[in-house]
């Protein structure tokens, strides 16, 4: 007898995140709606923006993903508009003193997205691979809306940095 594999394409999700009131922490938010206008993405890829509501990327990686790309502002002390793409270590909420682990759980409405990867791991949600696709912030302390010229002026290579990693991911899973 001989087994027969199905190739399947992997299922991504790409999340945007942050807070459109502070300036360039809604970056995440800005690259997601640009992503979501398209209607070519391949099969398996899942677009949403969460803004700050974290628990809602949680219910939607409980559908079951390959990969996870989030899309959020940094503060890494680089030149505004940089763009970063990192591997993300999520830590295990399992790892904390009970204390901690209740705490941690008493109010995950408006948590943050490690806040909110950290709960998706310890409810076995969380993809084997995680990514973030971060642009460095130029402006983000104070309540205002609208991303800083080095921000906006990142989002066009965002974008193709966005398709590259769909295309990699969608090759290694197929080779």
């Amino acid at each position: 007898m001989r087994a027969v594999q199905h190739n399947r394409a992997p299922r991504l999700l790409i999340a945007g995140v942050g807070n459109v009131l502070r300036q360039d922490d809604g970056f995440g938010i800005a690259l997601a709606q640009l992503l979501m206008k398209r209607d070519d993405w391949p099969n398996g890829v899942t677009l949403m923006e969460t803004g700050i509501g974290g628990i809602h990327l949680v219910q939607e990686l409980m559908q079951g993903y390959d990969a996870l790309l989030i899309l959020d502002a940094v503060v890494r002390g680089g030149t505004p508009g940089r763009l970063y793409l990192l591997d993300v270590d999520v830590g295990d909420i399992r790892a904390l003193p009970l204390d901690e682990q209740r705490e941690f759980l008493a109010d995950m409405h408006y948590t943050n997205p490690q806040r909110a990867l950290m709960l998706a791991k310890g409810l076995g949600a969380l993809p084997p691979r995680v990514y973030l696709l971060g642009c460095e912030a130029a402006a983000h302390d104070d309540f205002a809306m609208g991303l800083s010229e080095a921000v906006q002026a990142a989002l066009p290579a965002a974008v193709e940095r966005v398709e590259a990693w769909v295309e990699e991911l969608r090759t290694r899973e197929v080779s």
